[in-house]
């Protein structure tokens, strides 16, 4: 039996973050990461890092994963309804594939002491002290970040998403053109979907569509809509590929017993966006804190910890955009919001519950209805 201090099932950015920050915290710990993949490898993405996810990075010492890559403030957002505002956000965002930036995030993890194996997880076996994942690797806490399908999700028997609440995503790599902003487009296609449009360097655009709410569709159906929403992007057909989006409007329990679920593996995605990345650095960063917390004897199980740290952070950012993900059915929502949003004030707002960790207060609703007001007049 091999025994750590922390074990990590899935080396992407919640995983890596899960092992940055203890071993920042905890110089000299075995930490092991577990992953399916061999790094570099792809993983189907928007790409973009957001203002707040560019801060978790700063937080884990790991700002460097962006080196190369040049910061993006200026955004444009369209309704359903063809509505249209631009505007530049107060602190800029980057676009990174997922090839480059988990790559670069696993490596610094490496550097930092945690030990990287290529490895399945088949079987998760619990006890009240600790955790074993395919009867060798034991540890008294398991990150499980191990995506949108999760091994150890299913290995504990917890449900899947509903299915209203999984999304679906088809992404592809286009050929630059027009200006250099990240573009955001809400589009009616029988309920909530968008299609984003965000530059990655002066060649490549990272492109696609996603729907809000799953429901039976074909490949050859989403680039379809592709093709409508973004009638001027070609993307490169051997990049679209197609992803799931589990919601956070139906996220489990973020933990059984010692295991601590974060990123995809714990719906960490927004209803409005389909963002995740922010959402898998924060929860890799305090489930690392609560296994911290119980291997130095300041709290006793790691779950109830993790998930006190994961509603101080997020609960209310998860309550309000669960309710605008359901007033975005309402065909006229993204007409409103994108009008109001032509305040500056109110489109930074926007932009916060977007990607970030925004919520609504009433001087934001005060904001929005004024702004609103005020272009009807």
């Amino acid at each position: 039996m091999r025994q750590t201090h922390l074990l990590v099932a899935g080396a992407g950015p919640a995983g890596a973050a899960a092992a940055l920050h203890l071993l920042r915290r905890r110089p000299g710990a075995r930490v092991l990461l577990l992953d399916k993949a061999a790094f570099p490898r792809d993983k189907v993405c928007g790409d973009a890092i957001s203002p707040d996810g560019v801060a978790e990075l700063q937080r884990l010492g790991a700002r460097s994963a962006l080196e190369g890559y040049a910061p993006l403030a200026d955004v444009r957002v369209r309704s359903a309804g063809g509505r249209e505002v631009a505007g530049t956000a107060p602190q800029p965002g980057y676009v990174v594939p997922r090839q480059v930036f988990d790559a670069r995030l696993v490596a610094l993890a490496v550097a930092a002491g945690a030990e990287l194996r290529e490895a399945k997880v088949r079987t998760v076996e619990r006890s009240d002290v600790g955790v074993v994942v395919n009867g060798r690797y034991g540890a008294p806490v398991l990150v499980a970040a191990d995506g949108a399908n999760s091994t150890v999700r299913r290995q504990l028997g917890i449900r899947p998403n509903r299915q209203r609440h999984v999304g679906i995503a088809l992404r592809g790599y286009a050929p630059m053109s027009g200006p250099p902003e990240l573009e955001l487009r809400w589009v009616a296609a029988g309920g909530p979907a968008y299609a984003w449009s965000f530059p990655v360097d002066h060649d490549t655009r990272n492109v696609g569509f996603g729907l809000l709410a799953s429901r039976d569709t074909s490949r050859a159906r989403l680039e379809e809509h592709l093709r409508r929403a973004l009638p001027c992007a070609k993307p490169d057909a051997a990049t679209l590929k197609a992803h799931l989006l589990p919601m956070s409007s139906d996220r489990p329990c973020p933990y059984r017993g010692r295991v601590l679920f974060a990123g995809d593996a714990a719906s960490l995605v927004n209803p409005l966006t389909g963002e995740g990345i922010f959402y898998a650095l924060l929860s890799g960063r305090l489930a690392a804190q609560a296994a911290i917390d119980t291997l130095i004897g300041t709290s006793g199980a790691p779950g109830p910890r993790y998930a006190t740290l994961l509603q101080r952070a997020l609960g209310r950012h998860f309550r309000h955009t669960a309710l605008l993900s359901r007033l975005a059915v309402w065909p006229g929502a993204t007409d409103l919001l994108v009008t109001a949003a032509r305040d500056p004030a109110v489109l930074d707002t926007v932009g916060d519950l977007a990607f970030g960790k925004g919520v609504i207060t009433p001087a934001v609703i005060a904001r929005v209805g004024a702004g609103w007001l005020r272009q009807l007049g």
